[in-house]
Parts: C-alpha cells; structure tokens; sequence
C-alpha cells in the first residue's frame, strides 16, 4: 500500500448538520422577545403620547414599520447574540437557497390562496351560524361604502358585482405587496423563532411562537386595533388568533425549509381581511370578536384545517433546515 502524497486526491466528506438546533439558546430568544417587543412599542409610542391612537394621521406610516421589527430582532441576536452562531445564516432564516425550487413554489402558491380561503368560509361560517347577513346579489353594503367615500358622484355604470370580482381577482397581486412587510415580521417569527424554538417539539415550537407572536401586537390591540378591545380581552383574543394561524404558516415554515412560503401566506392573510365589507348586507354592524379575520369564528376554520394536517401526518414531514456542510 503506497502512502498518500500532497499530490494524492483526497476523499471528499461531509459534516452532518441536525435537522434542526441541537438546543434552544434560550439567552437569545429571551434578547428576541424584549428587542422584538420594544422596539414594536418605541415605534407605536407617538400614537399613545397624544391620545389620538389609531386616529394619528401617523398610524398609516407606523404600523408597516412595526412589521419589521421582529426581523430586525432576528438579524442582531443572530449575529450578535446565539452561539454557536448558524453556519449559514440565510438558510437557517430560510431565505436560501429555495430547494427544491418546485416544492417551495407550489407551497407558496398553496399557502396564498390557502390564506385567502381561509378569511372568506370564516365569512360564510359566520353566515350560517347566523351572526351576519351577506348579500350576494347586489352587494349592497360594498355599493354603500362606494357611495360614501365620493357623496358627490353619480352612480358607476359598472355593476358593483364586477368591482367585487376584481377586488376578489386582485387579492394575489395585493398578497404580494404585502409580502413585502409581511417579510419583516416573518424572517423574526417563523424565519428564527419557530426553528430555534423546534427543539422543544413540533407543537410547542408552534404555539409558543405563534403566543409570541400574538403578544407583540399588544401597542396597537390596546388602542383598538383588530378586535374594538382596548384591553386585556382584545389582547388574549390576538394571541389566540396568531396561535392558530401560527400554526398554519409555521408549517408551511417547516414543511419547505423556507420562509417565503409563510411570508405570502402572512400577505394574501392581509390582503383578503376586508372580505366581509364586500358581501356583507348594508347597515350590517359586524362584530369583530366574532368576525374579524382573526375572531373566534375563523378560530373554528383554522382547526379544521389544522385537524385535517394532523391527522394526515402532515407535521412530521418536516426537512432539514441546513443541509450537509463540506469539510
């Protein structure tokens, strides 16, 4: 057997990398969570200092701004906080590389409409349970707030059932405008929390992050926002909501590997919120405890769709979220 020289080939390796972190760096989702919340709170403050609230003129500005917070948390304690740092950090974040390109694509577009879907039978669920009216014909409510945004204008030749199709039919182009702040709040939630959490189990991963989540909202849920709760109750309702939709996209997260999945999911989420504006019956005060996007009547769909998952195995298709690394 001859020795090996300098000039000799050398047999290729690999390091094998955990599907996921070995443990929780507990000191660095604890610096997430406070970086995350307060600085959520620095920039809603100038809605709380003048007692204007949600009213400001500046809350147009200040709450896509917030989105980006936990993203920012995110990048300072996985650069300057959690050790050992991750090998690559774009790939732990689920950014890159997209692989394999298909399976993400296709769950991107699955989670985008699925996210639609899911606003809209909350809608309809809420019809048959008797808790609202919809008008499907004349969409009389829709035509009403049409009528009161311009006073003046002599009614639209176009049908209103036509401007409902086209607000329906512009939903993914606005889900992916949205993706673009919703990116800020998911490189934080489901792009590190969710896999640094990941070593405590599948379901507490989930709704621990989504609880977070849920929490991060309290500067605007207390001046109203989303539930017309300006207290504890509008709070835990919030961290309900994202508990469930939490767990939604947080396996989209840790179905593909990838953020972006979520992150258009998180989008179209947003951007199918007004669904019940254009079909509901004019004069119709809607509740958002029980209607809003995120009220207990969505809470039902969402189990639905989380009981489906469960029960076909779905959560325990989970890839790695690094792949093996040369030596």
């Amino acid at each position: 057997m001859s020795t090996p020289t300098l000039s000799d080939p050398q047999p290729s390796t690999t390091v094998a990398v955990p599907p996921f972190p070995g443990r929780v760096p507990w000191t660095a989702v604890a610096v997430f969570v406070i970086l995350a919340c307060g600085l959520a709170w620095l920039v809603a403050l100038p809605l709380w200092l003048d007692g204007s609230g949600l009213a400001n003129p500046l809350a147009a500005l200040l709450l896509p701004v917030m989105m980006f917070t936990p993203g920012i948390a995110a990048l300072f304690v996985v650069l300057a906080v959690q050790r050992p740092r991750p090998r690559s950090i774009p790939e732990y974040l689920g950014l890159w590389p997209l692989r394999p390109l298909k399976r993400t694509l296709w769950m991107t577009v699955f989670g985008l409409l699925g996210s639609a879907l899911l606003v809209m039978v909350g809608v309809f669920l809420a019809a048959a349970l008797g808790l609202v009216q919809l008008d499907l014909v004349t969409f009389s409510g829709f035509a009403q707030v049409l009528q009161n945004a311009n006073p003046a204008a002599s009614p639209s030749s176009i049908p209103v059932g036509l401007i409902v199709l086209l607000q329906l039919l512009t939903i993914p182009v606005a889900a992916i405008f949205n993706g673009l702040f919703a990116l800020g709040e998911e490189i934080g939630w489901r792009g590190w929390l969710l896999p640094s959490l990941r070593p405590l189990g599948t379901w507490p991963a989930l709704l621990i992050s989504g609880a977070v989540w849920g929490f991060w909202h309290s500067p605007v849920i207390l001046l109203g926002y989303n539930f017309a709760q300006p207290n504890l109750l509008g709070v835990a309702l919030m961290i309900g909501g994202c508990m469930f939709y939490g767990v939604l996209i947080g396996w989209l997260r840790l179905r593909t590997a990838s953020v972006w999945p979520a992150v258009f999911a998180h989008g179209a989420f947003n951007a199918a919120a007004g669904f019940l504006f254009l079909v509901a019956v004019d004069g119709t005060a809607a509740d958002p405890v029980a209607l809003g996007p995120l009220g207990w009547v969505a809470w039902i769909v969402m189990a639905a769709v989380i009981a489906v998952l469960a029960l076909s195995g779905q959560f325990r298709i989970q890839p790695a979220l690094q792949r093996r690394a040369p030596r």
